[in-house]
């Protein structure tokens, strides 16, 4: 009789659980959350690669003081424990870092708001001969990047084409991460946007890779697929977007001339992942 009465018990406790559902106690209040709006979205709509340009150190400095921030750093060769690589976390993700600074993709501004930042250990460039030199990336280095990008990549459901360079959303101001980051390889992980190679050619159309093309066309497509391109820039800042654009998506020619390859690209992006 006692172990029926128990049980009965439960059950109603269980039902009176079930009929809460959704409301949270908190103390001195309750929350109702059983009917959420429709109107709504996710803040963290974009992730940020960068490089430090100094050595680990320095970055780490730098990164914990007043004036910049960035959700994550990777060491050039991550120290292993217990057979994984760690990465330093020096913002929660919940909260804002100041690491995209002025800044602009797809239609939108204020980057740091919408976005998690990435910071990799790498001296960026040097000039030599009057060519900017960019230093390669560790391979130990994009292994531990890999299974870091994909979590807040899923976390936050970040469309491909919203994982850029620090160079695409500022492109007047910034080179990072650069022509050696493995931009295609990512791609093939899952991480970040890439050209079908059989789209790009059929965009080329039999046209020769170096052939010039009107910079107004060009930049009208890069515009189309995030990049700022405002009315009246100067050569000079024009040739800035294209050459972030080819640093990310053709790497072996990043010189900022609009040419029949790099809007061959741009038009196979946009046939792939759409305009802004």
């Amino acid at each position: 009789m006692k172990r029926a009465l128990s049980l009965s018990l439960l059950a109603l406790l269980l039902a009176g659980c079930a009929a809460e559902k959704g409301i949270v106690d908190k103390g001195a209040y309750e929350l109702d959350a059983r009917r959420q709006a429709q109107a709504a979205y996710p803040r963290i709509k974009v992730l940020v690669i960068h490089y430090t340009a100094d050595d680990f150190d320095s970055s780490l400095a730098t990164l914990t003081d007043k004036n910049v921030s960035s959700h994550y750093l990777i060491p050039a060769i991550p120290p292993q424990h217990n057979g994984k690589p760690r990465i330093w976390q020096l913002v929660p993700e919940r909260d804002l870092a100041w690491h995209a600074g002025v800044s602009f993709w797809r239609g939108a501004t204020r980057i740091n708001d919408t976005s998690i930042g990435i910071e990799l250990e790498n001296r960026g460039w040097q000039k030599s001969g009057g060519q900017k030199r960019f230093v390669p990336f560790e391979a130990a280095q994009i292994a531990a990047l890999i299974p870091l990008a994909k979590d807040i990549i899923q976390r936050y459901d970040i469309k491909p084409q919203n994982v850029v360079a620090h160079a695409d959303i500022a492109p007047q101001r910034k080179d990072d991460p650069g022509p050696l980051f493995p931009w295609q390889a990512l791609a093939q992980q899952g991480i970040g946007a890439w050209p079908d190679p059989a789209r790009v050619t059929f965009y080329l159309n039999g046209q020769s890779p170096w052939q010039p093309v009107d910079p107004g066309l060009l930049l009208d497509r890069l515009a189309r697929y995030g990049y700022e391109v405002p009315e009246n820039i100067s050569p000079a800042q024009q040739k800035r977007i294209i050459m972030a654009f080819q640093m990310h998506f053709r790497p072996q020619v990043w010189n900022g001339v609009a040419d029949e390859e790099t809007l061959a690209i741009a038009e196979a992006l946009l046939e792939k992942y759409g305009q802004r």
